[in-house]
């Protein structure tokens, strides 16, 4: 029973991280109002709640990682 239920979860953690994404690129703007990220590339993604938007601004190169069937952004960080 134990290796059926460590088969089924790891699994699992596969299956819900092949639906995440990552994408890295240059900001081109920052929207506070509608909470949302436009990169250099056209790509656009809203900022999930709880999620800082400090330090980001047009021109840094950050990472994104989202869910790839919403464009939301889970976390963002700022490649250095």
């Amino acid at each position: 029973m134990n290796k059926f239920v460590a088969l089924a979860f790891a699994s699992t953690a596969m299956i819900s991280s092949a639906f995440a994404g990552e994408i890295e690129g240059v900001v081109s703007a920052v929207d506070t109002s509608t909470s949302a990220i436009s990169l250099e590339s056209g790509e656009t993604f809203t900022v999930a709640e709880g999620v800082s938007l400090d330090g980001v601004e047009a021109g840094k190169t950050v990472m994104i990682m989202f869910e790839d069937d919403t464009n939301v952004a889970n976390e963002i960080a700022i490649v250095e």
